[in-house]
């Protein structure tokens, strides 16, 4: 096995790091799959996905100088011709654009991109799958993923309207969550909820009007729950066809913020098949 060399980086801007500069104001999500992880869990997250010859690699990887040996453990995991790059706080600052205290940061590429139908038919035949339809708030989609691993959930679908969850601050809010949960993202959710009904899915819109407690959800197979942005919550046209769900609260607030409703229900889901004790 080669030994890693670490190369040092003392001009701001040098090319070979340009993907790293400014990286609050220009994220790469949507650039040829690329995005940024930050810190040191969702690298560690990374290098396991990486390890697992999955859908994610790293590409590159920036530390902050006093940082590299305190992460020995998890650039070991990462193959040895991955470049590492390492700059003092005044550098890494200028490239970032921020003060970036957590002085870890790692180039990562995602290598396929699958199509809601198509990830819904290979679900296996006992599955829970959380749904998101217009989720906008990069923290909100961060704890979606963070709670579809929590609770043994065995996919996330987003709709084309939410955001995607390799922005950077999504994915460090997921605590890379994001890299071990399969996901699909893109068409209406009107789609993929029609996908997941023809796959045989008992489908839970979750709401504060919802019909049925959630604790009296009787448990299937095949469970969706589907959550909506903050505010407006799910459409009425979803609302109207499918059972819908509520979560029991004090009457002086009118819902929850949907990262937390989402993580309640699917304890509750999860507990009712069985997937946690």
């Amino acid at each position: 096995m080669s030994e890693r060399v670490f190369i040092a980086i003392e001009d701001p801007a040098d090319p070979r790091i340009a993907e790293f500069s400014q990286i609050r104001e220009r994220d790469l999500t949507g650039r040829s799959g690329r995005f940024i992880a930050e810190g040191t869990v969702v690298l560690r997250m990374l290098a396991a996905a990486h390890a697992a010859a999955g859908d994610f690699v790293a590409e590159k990887i920036l530390l902050l100088k006093n940082r590299v040996d305190g992460v020995g453990d998890v650039l070991a995991a990462f193959p040895a011709d991955i470049p590492v790059y390492v700059a003092d706080a005044p550098v890494l600052d200028a490239i970032a654009g921020f003060h970036l205290h957590r002085g870890v940061l790692a180039l990562g590429r995602r290598l396929s991109v699958a199509a809601p139908a198509d990830l819904v038919a290979r679900l296996p035949e006992t599955s829970l799958v959380l749904v998101g339809c217009g989720i906008s708030n990069h923290d909100n989609v961060g704890s979606l993923f963070r709670n579809a691993a929590a609770f043994s959930a065995d996919a996330v679908l987003l709709d084309e309207t939410s955001c995607d969850p390799l922005y950077r601050k999504a994915l460090r809010v997921s605590v890379g969550s994001v890299l071990t949960t399969p996901y699909a993202r893109g068409g209406s959710s009107e789609a993929m909820l029609a996908s997941l009904a023809e796959a045989g899915f008992a489908i839970w819109a979750l709401s504060p009007a919802g019909a049925t407690e959630l604790n009296a959800i009787t448990a299937a197979g095949r469970m969706a729950l589907v959550v909506g942005t903050e505010g407006d919550g799910l459409p009425a046209t979803i609302l109207s066809r499918f059972a819908t769900a509520r979560i029991a609260q004090s009457p002086h607030i009118d819902s929850l913020n949907v990262g937390t409703a989402a993580g309640i229900a699917l304890y509750s889901m999860a507990r009712a098949m069985g997937r946690i004790s």
